[in-house]
């Protein structure tokens, strides 16, 4: 079998849905045993210098509201996902985006509530 490079490998990405994504890296963790935000995590504090307010967050959509036809519409145009995903995300909430600078995750946050939504920050 021919060895993977890495440029044919983030090709390949690049032509996956979000949920292919997803479904690769959860494989992974299973296969190696290794957990990518764990690694994320424990790296953040030596290039981070500014202090906890720009510290990465992750946007958590807690309920789509009562306008949930806007929030779709939001969830596609922040997050890029199809209409599928962004009504599966609106109809069961769950991480919107991880890992986003303090300034954005607040910016989609007030989008996300102006919609209607129940947003929170971890």
């Amino acid at each position: 079998m021919a060895k993977l490079t890495k440029e044919d490998f983030i090709s390949a990405l690049k032509e996956m849905t979000i949920l292919e994504v997803k479904e690769l890296v959860d494989a992974m963790k299973e296969e190696f045993g290794v957990n990518p935000d764990a690694v994320a995590v424990a790296a953040a504090p030596a290039g981070d210098s500014a202090g906890a307010d720009n510290a990465a967050k992750t946007v958590v959509l807690k309920n789509a509201g009562g306008n949930k036809i806007a929030v779709i519409k939001l969830l596609k145009e922040i997050t890029g996902l199809g209409l599928v995903e962004a009504k599966a995300l609106a109809d069961n909430g769950g991480n919107v985006k991880e890992n986003v600078p303090a300034d954005e995750a607040n910016q989609i946050k007030a989008q996300l509530e102006e919609a209607g939504a129940e947003i929170e920050l971890a």
